[in-house]
């Protein structure tokens, strides 16, 4: 039983900190923020926390999980083996006077 907590422990240890997010690069600081749409919400944190929810034909999709990296526009969330990619169309940038970001095919607005 010993061998087995001894085991457990580290390997505990080593997923709790592979699933903390990176802090997000400086210059992609315009992707932190609180993002909207009517059936999509998608937070991003400074420290590398990611939260999204999508609602789309009554199919409720939803990732709580670190910020893994960026491919471009693009960013990875998730932990080693089990991530997900955001397909980011149109980065964010200011239309109108409001921060706009489309990710997955959906047009997101930055919440004030």
């Amino acid at each position: 039983m010993r061998t087995q907590i001894r085991f457990v422990m580290p390997l505990a240890a080593l997923l709790l900190l592979a699933a903390c997010g990176k802090p997000v690069p400086d210059d992609k600081a315009a992707y932190v923020g609180d993002w909207r749409s009517p059936n999509m919400s998608l937070l991003v944190t400074k420290d590398g926390s990611v939260k999204y929810k999508r609602v789309s034909d009554g199919v409720t999709k939803s990732v709580d999980a670190g910020l893994r990296r960026f491919e471009g526009d693009n960013f990875v969330v998730g932990i080693p083996f089990i991530e997900t990619t955001f397909a980011v169309s149109k980065p964010p940038h200011q239309e109108a006077g409001a921060w706009k970001m489309t990710v997955d095919g959906v047009e997101l607005t930055r919440a004030p």
